[in-house]
C-alpha cells in the first residue's frame, strides 16, 4: 500500500495525474485510508495543517502523486427565492456554527433534521441531495503557503 505524506502546491504538479474522490470528513483527517478508481488502496499520514480541499495534490517519498478532489455526498440544499432569505438562513446555521457550502444559487449543509426543520419554518426550501461538499473555511482560517520546494516538490518543479 502506498503512503502519502506531503501535501504539493497545485503549482508544481504535472499534469495526467492519479485522481481520488474523498467525503469532507476524509478529507478533515491527516490520517486515512482510501481506495483509489482501479480498487487499489492507499494510506495518507500528511501534516496537521488544514483541510484538503478540492483539487488538492498528495504525494509519497518516492514521488508518487494523487489529486484530492471532493467527492458527491448526500447534503441538504438550501434554496429561497432572494438573497435576503439566503443570507437569513446562512446566519442562521452560521450561529449553530454548522459547516455551510455557499454557492451563488444554494446553500449547502450536511444531512440534519431539525436544522432542516428550522430552515424550512423560515420559509425556505430545503432538500436533500448529491453534491461535493467543500464548506468555508471560515474568517480565521489559516492559510499557509510554503514556497520552499521539499525534494518531491523540486523533484516535479524540475520535470515541468
Amino acid at each position: 500500500m502506498k503512503i502519502y505524506t506531503e501535501r504539493l502546491e497545485a503549482n508544481v504538479v504535472q499534469e495526467n495525474v492519479a485522481v481520488i474522490e474523498l467525503t469532507f470528513d476524509t478529507r478533515q483527517k491527516s490520517r486515512f485510508r482510501a481506495t483509489l478508481f482501479d480498487g487499489h488502496e492507499i494510506g495518507a499520514d500528511l501534516p496537521r495543517t488544514g483541510i484538503l480541499r478540492h483539487g488538492s495534490f498528495i504525494a509519497t517519498p518516492q514521488g508518487d502523486v494523487l489529486r484530492v478532489d471532493a467527492k458527491p455526498e448526500k447534503l441538504m440544499k438550501i434554496e429561497a427565492n432572494n438573497s435576503f432569505d439566503s443570507l437569513k438562513a446562512a446566519y442562521h446555521l452560521g450561529n449553530r456554527h454548522v459547516p455551510l457550502m455557499l454557492t451563488p444559487t444554494a446553500l449547502y449543509f450536511e444531512p440534519d433534521h431539525v436544522l432542516a426543520e428550522m430552515i424550512i419554518g423560515l420559509g425556505l426550501t430545503v432538500e436533500e441531495t448529491l453534491h461535493p461538499f467543500e464548506p468555508e473555511s471560515g474568517a480565521y482560517a489559516q492559510h499557509q503557503h510554503d514556497h520552499r520546494l521539499s525534494p518531491i516538490k523540486a523533484l516535479h518543479h524540475v520535470s515541468h
